[in-house]
């Protein structure tokens, strides 16, 4: 068993863990391109699912220089939370650039049409959690591109703002 992790019988999940260990998801995006090439440099490990959560996610995400977090976006019903570890990211939300150091935090409420990203623009990584519910149904906006994203049967489907799918979605 590897140090930093304490595993339990029961579904074969941890008890607790060093978060640093954790696998990093396989999948960097679940954007369509041209859009998932943009996530370069952004790396997640998802932490709420190793201990089966069900009802909030928590990822450990690292973004290298020049990385950001997702397209700036805002969610209809699934409230968000991150907490800067390490690094100083740039917060990009509707009222403009907020600089961020480690130990501050911010939260977005779902419905408010916020929409928010962070980006790296210095030379060190930035590793920050971020913490949000899983709640059926969300839809997701993104007002800097021609994106939108529904969730359908707990899997996000993204579509140009007319509707018409991308790709394979």
């Amino acid at each position: 068993m590897p140090t930093g992790i304490a595993m339990t019988e029961a579904a074969n999940r941890p008890i607790a863990l060093t978060a640093q260990q954790a696998p990093s998801r396989t999948k960097p995006s679940n954007y369509p391109e041209p859009f998932a090439s943009r996530m370069a440099g952004r790396e997640k490990k998802p932490l709420g699912g190793l201990f089966g959560l069900r009802n909030f996610g928590v990822n450990l995400t690292r973004l290298a220089p020049g990385a950001q977090s997702a397209l700036r976006h805002s969610h209809s019903l699934q409230d968000e939370f991150v907490y800067i570890l390490e690094g100083h990211p740039t917060l990009h939300t509707d009222a403009g650039p907020t600089p961020l150091t480690p130990g501050m935090c911010a939260g977005f409420a779902a419905g408010t049409g916020n929409a928010h990203h962070l980006v790296n623009a210095t030379p060190s990584d930035v590793l920050y959690l971020e913490i949000g519910d899983r709640s059926a149904g969300d839809e997701g906006r993104y007002p800097d591109d021609d994106l939108q994203a529904v969730q359908v049967a707990g899997v996000w489907r993204f579509l140009h703002k007319d509707n018409s799918p991308y790709g394979n979605t």
